[in-house]
Formats: C-alpha cells, structure tokens, sequence
C-alpha cells in the first residue's frame, strides 16, 4: 500500500469516508516480542483522539508493574484532571476484577478468565469503551478457557464504533480469518538469543 493507498477499493456500497472509518478488528500475533508494545502504541493514538481505552491483561502477572501501565494511568489521571485525551481504565486479571463482587482470592485462573470475558461482552454490547487492547488474551483460546466461536461471533457482532486490538500468541485461524488487520512478529534476532535477559525500558 504505497503512501496509504488501497490497492483495491470494493464494491460494497460504502463511501470512502465510511470504509475508512469502520471500527477496526486487529489481532497481533506470533512468536517475537512487540504484540502488545504495538497495540499500546495504537491505544496512545486513540487516547490522543479522545477516546475511551478499556485496557484488559489476561495473563501478566498482576505484580508485574509494565511501564505501559504507569503510562496509561498517567494519561487516564491527565484527562481526568483536565480534560485532555480519552478516559483510562486498566484492568489485570489477578489483582481482582474491579466489577467482581468477591475480593481477587480464587486460584482459578480460568474462572478469572471467562469472568473477565463476560465482563468484556457486557461493555462491548453497551458501546463502554471506543478502543478495547485485550492482552495476550489469545492464550486464552489455545487453552480452552473460553469457546472460540463465542468470542469470535462477538467481536464480529460488537455494536457501533469500537476498536479491538487482541495480542499474544497462538491466534486461532477463526480470529485471524474474522480480524481486520493481523500483524505476525516474527523473530529474526533477539538479545536473548545471546544469552541477555530482559531489560528496564525495554521489556517493561
């Protein structure tokens, strides 16, 4: 797509204008890191235009502090006190699902999962947010936690003007034949192949 220009334009009965402003479906799969750096960097552009960002983390460690996450409660606070850029929430499977009605105790994991899920349909069918990053929330499909067809038949059917980026690895073929845009990282090089752990500013 040479200077953003589609090679194809189709016959579907839409304007430019609305073919270019349909609610995307992006997934960001593959082995190499930079699934979910990217998809943050898409959520910094949607904050920057105002909208509301429904940040869900499905299998991070609640403990682990990432610097997108420090980032973005910074950004939710800025518009808060201000008025700048779009509404913020953050939510990590672990800490305690903010809507649940029992503290973040139960040790199954994939009880926390499918009820992060429902939580994530109810929003999406109530229009909650303009732009859902929903991390590394394939693995969640490659284990069986939840039915693909379900999930997939959902974000299909999302009503109104809602973006969904979905990270991770291991995206079922059913995702990526739905999603709208698929990005696959694929490794070429990288520092740990040398013997070099993770790094501050880097991995987190």
């Amino acid at each position: 797509m040479p200077q953003g220009k589609p090679e194809v334009v189709p016959k579907d009965g839409l304007t430019t204008r609305q073919r270019r402003n349909r609610p995307l479906l992006a997934v960001h799969t593959g082995e190499m890191k930079g699934k979910s750096t990217a998809a943050f960097g898409m959520a910094l552009r949607a904050w920057n235009q105002g909208w509301s960002i429904g940040v869900f983390q499905f299998v991070k460690s609640a403990k682990w502090r990432v610097g997108e996450e420090a980032a973005f409660r910074a950004l939710g606070k800025l518009h808060d006190d201000t008025g700048e850029g779009g509404p913020v929430e953050w939510h990590k499977m672990g800490e305690g699902w903010s809507w649940a009605r029992k503290s973040g105790t139960d040790e199954d994991h994939a009880t926390n999962a499918r009820e992060g899920w429902a939580e994530i349909k109810r929003r999406l069918a109530a229009e909650t947010h303009d732009f859902y990053v929903l991390d590394e929330f394939s693995y969640l499909l490659k284990w069986g936690w939840l039915e693909v067809d379900d999930v997939v038949s959902t974000l299909v059917d999302r009503p109104g003007h809602q973006h969904v980026v979905i990270t991770g690895r291991y995206a079922p073929p059913e995702l990526v034949e739905a999603a709208d845009l698929v990005a696959e990282m694929t490794k070429v090089k990288h520092p740990m192949d040398a013997g070099q752990k993770g790094q501050r500013g880097i991995e987190w």
